[in-house]
């Protein structure tokens, strides 16, 4: 049970995006349209789960052990700008589309904030390595879910009369303050 009320947790009370204001970038960026939002879903979603996988046994067995505590921004950093180098060879070679409409945001997720956040989360909270997995899983598919959601209103939003003065970036923002006040309705779900 504890695993599921951390799923729940990162996926919808604390969403990174809607909830913690981190990502916003790639949020606004990167949801013209539904195949964008899930290839940078995708995306986000292997390099927090795969930074997770590697940061926290570092951290566990090397910097802590050896009182180099100090150096876990740095070396979490650096895994993370590893990670997405990986992925973006792996997109280069196998789906050159969705590399060339990603653009800089694929560049930008070595400076995602959500995946560092991940990283030392899992560590602030004292997560075992199944709950930090748990963790980053949770938190990742609420960054797609909050892509994918935010893309389904674009489209809406692209066909509907809005006013001149709100066209563009600011109907964008209005409608990210509307689904994140949606999901605080999410807080008192799990106990």
């Amino acid at each position: 049970m504890n695993l599921f009320k951390i799923f729940i947790s990162a996926f919808l009370i604390n969403n990174v995006i809607l909830m913690r204001f981190l990502a916003l970038c790639p949020f606004i960026g990167m949801s013209t349209d539904e195949d964008k939002s899930i290839g940078m879903g995708l995306a986000v979603t292997f390099v927090t789960v795969l930074a997770t996988c590697v940061t926290w046994p570092i951290y566990k067995f090397v910097l802590e052990p050896l009182g180099l505590v100090f150096l876990q921004l740095l070396v979490f950093i650096l895994v993370i700008a590893s990670l997405v180098q990986l992925v973006e060879f792996y997109l280069k070679k196998s789906a050159p589309a969705l590399y060339s409409s990603m653009g800089i945001y694929l560049a930008l997720i070595t400076t995602n904030c959500a995946i560092l956040a991940v990283t030392l989360d899992v560590i602030s909270n004292g997560y075992t390595f199944m709950e930090s997995l748990v963790f980053a899983i949770g938190v990742a598919l609420g960054f797609l879910l909050s892509l994918l959601l935010l893309a389904g209103i674009r489209k809406r939003i692209r066909t509907s009369p809005i006013p001149s003065f709100l066209k563009g970036t600011p109907i964008l923002f209005v409608t990210a303050c509307l689904l994140s006040m949606a999901f605080t309705g999410f807080s008192g779900l799990v106990k």
